[in-house]
């Protein structure tokens, strides 16, 4: 299985923007598709968006579209999550996951890794 860490959380007034990155070990993401989701406190955890092995399609949620963008570094085995005019029901912790086929459900993804907190303020 992929090893997946997450990084570049943080706490961030709403309007602001974050990058998310996702570093692999211990097999190339070039065999996955890619996700990211998110649990908000006292909320079940949500998909997010999701990128194919290629990078040439991509899902969004809607509460995200035209704000995220998802995006892979294969050759660093890296995957970004750019959140720009972030809102405070953002905030949450946001994990990152691979899976065999691309999808967009909880279910569809094998590896996960161990989340990073994003905390925007009003």
């Amino acid at each position: 299985q992929v090893q997946l860490v997450e990084s570049g959380g943080g706490l961030v007034q709403a309007g602001g923007s974050l990058r998310l990155s996702c570093a692999a070990s211990g097999r190339t993401i070039r065999n996955y598709a890619m996700g990211w989701f998110r649990q908000a406190p006292g909320k079940e955890r949500e998909f997010v968006a999701s990128i194919s092995r290629s990078g040439g399609t991509t899902f969004y949620a809607d509460s995200v579209k035209g704000r995220f963008t998802i995006s892979r570094g294969n050759a660093k085995n890296t995957v970004y999550l750019q959140m720009n005019s972030l809102k405070p029901e953002d905030t949450a912790v946001y994990y990152c996951a691979s899976s065999e086929l691309l999808g967009v459900l909880e279910a569809d993804f094998g590896s996960w890794g161990q989340g990073t907190q994003v905390t925007v303020s009003s």
